[in-house]
């Protein structure tokens, strides 16, 4: 057998590399030892003979190291398709319920259990960043009870239900891995069941989609805390409505209406504080007041207005998430 054959057969054999390591140079000092020394071998035969030896024991020490560690790789990413595989069948439903129940158990997954699918986006995401953070959490938190992989170029990891404290280690590794400012994580919430899984993936990708198009920046965000927005758009013709009675008139305004809906949207950003809003806008606080004036006698509402403010905020917001007034007619 070949020292590349012999290396890949450890790496099958579970052998860990410096115990194969060592069974060659325990190897290489047996033959040594059994070499009987010529009667007429002079110092530099002996050395020629080491020299021969050394070479020889080098060259198969490299060629079985190559062979174990090409095979360790290919069983990596065998077991990564694997685990990718059986992710994308759990969270999607398309396996036959048996079978795929007998997968789960193979990764300590209870399919009748409660779980939290979360999902991190990021230009910067890598298969091997994926490897390294599944590798992290199981051992911070124990094997069966995270499951981490890359999908569709976006991180999924699927967390036991109850589980404290997956949401922040999973940033902490994000921000370790990447850098910050350049990811964002959905987190679904805990859901029972096969179909409790799809549920919480799709509230977690919902989460980033309302984020993006609202112009959230905060890393961490729970799908929880933005219910208010699948509400917001499950009834489309009402929202769509809303925003063009309430804000449809600032069309007519010189400059068209982003000048002001932007003005609005940093305004409740910062709680109605107009110094905040003209420092984050560049502007003076005179500037701000007088455009709130102007949306005040275009719209008939104004954001100072207790009875009125709500009305504006939800128009607002609906106005983001339709991308109006770019996407309206």
């Amino acid at each position: 057998m070949s020292g590349e054959g012999l290396g890949a057969r450890a790496a099958d054999s579970g052998v860990r590399l410096p115990d194969l390591a060592s069974a060659v140079l325990e190897a290489a000092a047996a033959v040594w030892a059994e070499l009987s020394p010529d009667a007429v071998d002079t110092p530099a035969g002996m050395h020629r003979r080491a020299g021969q030896l050394f070479s020889a024991t080098h060259s198969l020490l490299d060629s079985v190291c190559h062979g174990f560690i090409r095979q360790d790789h290919a069983e990596v990413e065998r077991h990564d398709l694997d685990r990718a595989e059986f992710i994308n069948d759990l969270l999607t439903g398309r396996a036959e319920p048996g079978e795929l129940a007998a997968r789960a158990h193979r990764y300590g997954i209870r399919l009748a259990a409660t779980h939290t699918v979360l999902i991190a986006r990021g230009a910067g995401i890598t298969a091997d960043i994926s490897h390294r953070i599944d590798v992290a959490l199981a051992a911070r938190f124990g094997d069966g009870n995270t499951l981490t992989t890359l999908r569709g170029g976006e991180l999924v990891c699927i967390s036991v239900g109850g589980l404290r404290g997956v949401g922040a280690e999973l940033a902490h590794l994000l921000l370790a891995q990447l850098g910050a400012g350049k990811w964002q994580l959905g987190i679904g919430r805990a859901q029972p069941g096969l179909r409790g899984l799809a549920t919480s993936l799709s509230e977690a990708g919902s989460t980033l989609d309302h984020a993006e198009k609202l112009g959230f920046t905060t890393p961490v965000l729970h799908a929880g805390d933005l219910l208010v927005f699948p509400v917001l758009l499950r009834d489309r013709e009402a929202i769509t409505d809303l925003v063009i009675t309430v804000l449809g008139p600032l069309r007519t305004a010189r400059g068209g209406a982003r000048l002001y809906l932007d003005t609005l949207a940093v305004l409740f950003d910062n709680q109605g504080n107009h110094t905040a809003t003209a420092r984050q806008m560049h502007l003076s606080v005179r500037a701000v007041s007088y455009r709130l004036e102007r949306i005040r006698d275009l719209t008939g509402y104004h954001p100072g207005e207790p009875t009125q403010r709500f009305t504006l905020h939800a128009a607002v917001l609906g106005a983001r998430l339709l991308g109006w007034p770019e996407d309206q007619a």
